[in-house]
């Protein structure tokens, strides 16, 4: 996945109420950048990070900039929550994700109850593969972890996976670790132990849990390999 304009290099003032981040320019200005991330971004935020933002070329939108990578250490992040989704389709489109080779269709956002939304649906001749898409930031000693604050709707997504798989469905959730640093993937268990035992039951259930590690520049964010899983 490339990015369509060039990002803007900057230096974090600071993230605050969740959606704002200010950002000094190399001019000196500062300028808000709206942060799709709505989690804690442990570890992601701190003031003085060398961060990239993206030039916005929708008419009449209020915030000019968007918040998309962050340096921590010698590691950039790719803190955009709302690229994961468009990455695994593209993947997938590509052959990237071996597991999830072979589907004939990709649906965006799709309906499978009232009041419930899953990321993708894949087509074959043979049925219907559900995907739910997170995307991770948080890395502790080494790992991978996920959520990095408690996530309702995760856990949710997580049941649902397990209703469909016990449909006849086949269900998947993938993990974009937006970080280059981490050696395998686990559930953030003291953040939220309750996501974590419903992933566990999921991976028993049936669901797959599919972690991908993607390479993050100032120009395109691009999945690599997949991590373990140690659950």
């Amino acid at each position: 996945m490339r990015f369509p304009d060039r990002l803007i290099r900057g230096i974090l003032v600071r993230r605050y109420k969740r959606f704002l981040a200010d950002v000094r320019l190399a001019d000196g200005r500062v300028v808000i950048a709206h942060c799709t991330n709505t989690g804690s971004m442990t570890g992601c935020a701190e003031p003085g990070s060398t961060v990239y933002i993206s030039p916005s070329t929708k008419e009449g939108r209020r915030l000019l900039y968007t918040w998309e990578i962050v340096k921590v250490g010698t590691t950039w992040v790719g803190i955009n929550t709302l690229h994961p989704n468009r990455l695994v389709a593209e993947s997938i489109e590509k052959g990237v994700i071996s597991e999830l080779r072979g589907y004939t269709a990709i649906h965006r956002e799709v309906i499978t109850r009232q009041g419930t939304r899953l990321d993708l649906r894949l087509d074959d001749n043979n049925g219907f593969c559900f995907v739910e898409v997170k995307n991770v930031t948080l890395a502790i000693d080494g790992a991978a972890a996920f959520p990095d604050a408690v996530t309702e709707r995760g856990t949710k997504h997580l049941k649902e996976l397990i209703w469909l798989r016990r449909k006849g469905h086949r269900a998947a959730v993938v993990f974009v670790i937006q970080r280059g640093d981490c050696n395998y993937f686990r559930p953030a268990d003291e953040i939220d132990s309750e996501y974590g035992r419903w992933l566990r039951r999921a991976v028993k259930a049936g669901v797959e849990a599919l972690p991908y590690r993607a390479r993050v520049t100032a120009k395109e964010v691009v999945l690599t390999e997949r991590l373990e899983a140690r659950f």
